[in-house]
């Protein structure tokens, strides 16, 4: 695979859709979709009538028949749901789905690659989240199956992936060790999955796709190299300046006057011992810019990675109505880029989670008490240990009192939000509820968000990926003509 100087951000969910992604492809780049709750992703879309009928064209390009037309049937909902009517929820996750989730699953991340690598030469990665375990293995069975060209992890150390893509590539039944908390000596949990389950006896040989690991440490990097199941091919440095999750800083937390984590000299990324592994890395979180692309590369970087500047532009899955509430504030000379808050508390996985508190979305306080606290995706609920060998799941968004009968402490729940509802809300698939209430948005960027203005042309309301990619390249190429030479990896 050519190594690109620019790798796409896959932001989730579906913000990093397959109209990005393959936007970002076509200019010979890497582009990524998200890889975060897909299911629903395309349960939802299916429910809405299917919109430009992308998804049942990806549907009839899956090689099984049968999976496809059961996926249909339950979901599609021809001329879409009415405005008022609730989304039909797909199955929370578990680590023993049933067999028709898994279809859904497997299903799901086949159409994402397969829309965004239709019709053109260009590679295309799929994100997911470590967080995110258990469908994890049937995901990344269904973006194999459509060719993906590169996996891409991170939130967490996902030692066991590169060793899952031999296999699968293989044709091999996996398996993927689980987190569980509160977990008795000695206790072991795995998931698993067997491509006979989708594909009965005819298990295709599949082209094993690129592992990078997002990494914001040298000696995780490192670690990842030497003890990985299999080979990682790259790494992608993400700064806590990047949207969406941050790794937590190293050491005691503190937080600033504003409750935000600070982050010091240990989090800085010792890039000489980046370089002493002689792999492929790429640098993410406020380097969109030629300077940035250039400074990268002088520091041995095959490129970056860029998320918020295509979060925003016209290709990406945000909602109309929030793009243009974000872009109208650059269109005034006077007026002040959204302020960005890394927020300790909002994400249920315990990490720092970006967002933008702008009104009207989950992340203003004003908007807290009118939410009914609830957790019915369930894609950042834990796995623990009810004893006996049994399992549970909990979300420290869900009711207090459910959590707490589970286990967990009421000092957990304090400031979360429902991060699942409010992604999908802000890519236009927010839940309406029987009662009425409507999901908000919850909008994540990265700290750099001012970064925008330099691809807003004077005068106009959007932009679009391709512009991203020329300004980067062309003003890097105007520093040092080398920088955008392609480079291969064999």
């Amino acid at each position: 695979m050519r190594l690109p100087n620019i790798i796409q951000g896959g932001m989730g969910a579906a913000v990093s859709d397959w109209r990005l992604a393959k936007a970002v492809s076509k200019t010979g780049q890497l582009g990524v979709v998200s890889g975060t709750a897909l299911d629903a992703v395309m349960a939802r879309r299916l429910q809405v009538g299917d919109i430009g009928g992308h998804v049942r064209r990806a549907l009839d390009a899956f090689p099984f028949k049968d999976v496809a037309d059961r996926i249909r049937e339950r979901y599609f909902v021809q001329g879409g749901k009415s405005e008022d009517e609730p989304f039909k929820q797909v199955p929370m996750l578990t680590v023993a789905p049933k067999a028709a989730h898994i279809e859904l699953i497997v299903a799901a991340n086949f159409v994402e690659v397969f829309l965004a690598k239709e019709k053109h030469g260009g590679i295309v990665g799929i994100n997911y989240l470590e967080k995110i375990q258990m469908p994890n293995l049937p995901s990344i069975f269904g973006a194999m199956l459509a060719g993906v060209n590169c996996v891409i992890m991170g939130a967490g150390i996902p030692r066991a992936i590169p060793g899952v893509l031999d296999q699968l590539s293989a044709g091999q039944a996996v398996e993927l060790a689980i987190q569980v908390a509160e977990a008795e000596p000695g206790q072991k949990v795995f998931t698993h999955f067997d491509p006979r389950s989708i594909c009965g006896d005819n298990v295709p040989a599949l082209d094993r796709p690129m592992f990078f690991a997002i990494v914001s440490s040298a000696p995780l990097a490192s670690m990842l190299a030497r003890k990985s199941s299999g080979h990682v091919d790259g790494f992608i440095i993400e700064a806590p300046t990047a949207g969406g999750h941050n790794a937590p800083p190293r050491g005691a937390l503190q937080l600033n006057d504003n409750g935000e984590p600070i982050y010091g000299e240990r989090d800085v990324v010792d890039l000489a011992a980046m370089r002493a592994l002689e792999r492929p890395f790429w640098l993410a979180g406020g380097v969109a810019s030629p300077k940035g692309l250039a400074e990268a590369r002088a520091e041995g970087a095959v490129g970056i990675q860029v998320g918020t500047v295509f979060a925003f532009c016209e290709e990406s899955g945000i909602n109309a109505t929030e793009k243009a509430r974000v872009l109208a504030r650059f269109h005034d000379a006077t007026a002040e880029a959204p302020k960005v808050r890394t927020d300790p508390l909002a994400s249920p996985t315990g990490f720092p989670f970006k967002v933008l508190p702008l009104s009207g979305t989950m992340s203003n306080p004003a908007h807290e008490p009118e939410r009914p606290r609830l957790c019915d995706l369930g894609y950042l609920r834990e796995v623990y240990n009810k004893g006996e060998g049994k399992l549970g799941y909990r979300c420290p968004s869900e009711p207090i009192k459910d959590f707490l009968r589970k286990g967990g402490s009421e000092e957990a729940t304090a400031g979360r939000l429902c991060v699942c509802n409010g992604l999908m809300a802000t890519v236009a698939l927010g839940q309406t509820r029987k009662d009425g209430y409507r999901e908000l948005p919850l909008i994540t960027s990265g700290d750099s968000i001012h970064g925008i203005a330099q691809f807003l042309p004077k005068g106009a309301n959007s932009y679009h990926a391709a512009d991203v990619i020329a300004g980067l390249l062309k003003g890097s190429l105007d520093m040092a003509p080398e920088l955008a030479e392609p480079q291969t990896q064999s």
